[in-house]
């Protein structure tokens, strides 16, 4: 896996992906940036919601689960001095699906915190990770 990192002006910068994607990344206007993307720790936060979304769904169709929706809310909690890691993180599960089996779905979320999902695994060394479970009948959330 690769990454590019490259500055733009002020505190701007644009991110490349290895699989060519991109994505302006800025830093908050009290620190020179111009708040025209999310805030290089963001970008950490919402690829954590992702790799754990993804695994959830990936488990939840292999169970043959009719899971329609699936969406992660994260508040975090940064240390007060640097580096300022995360060390509280609270993953929301808003899963929807008609006749979802909650023992499945919390067995998808737990092997995704324990086993699959790199970046939770990776954040837990300094985070404690917790999380909730709602879950919808229905087509979307």
């Amino acid at each position: 896996m690769q990454a590019r990192i490259r500055w733009n002006e002020g505190m701007s910068f644009v991110a490349e992906s290895g699989s060519g994607h991109a994505m302006v990344i800025d830093g908050a206007p009290e620190h020179g940036g111009r708040n025209l993307g999310p805030r290089p720790m963001e970008t950490v936060l919402m690829g954590t919601g992702a790799c754990t979304a993804f695994d959830v769904v990936m488990i939840l169709k292999k169970a043959r689960q009719p899971v329609t929706d699936c969406v992660v809310e994260i508040a975090a909690e940064r240390a007060e001095t640097e580096p300022r890691v995360f060390t509280k993180i609270h993953l929301h599960y808003r899963i929807k699906g008609d006749g979802l089996d909650p023992k499945k779905v919390k067995n998808a979320v737990e092997m995704s915190k324990e086993k699959y999902c790199s970046a939770t695994i990776m954040l837990a060394k300094t985070a404690e990770i917790s999380y909730a479970i709602t879950i919808d009948e229905g087509v979307t959330a």
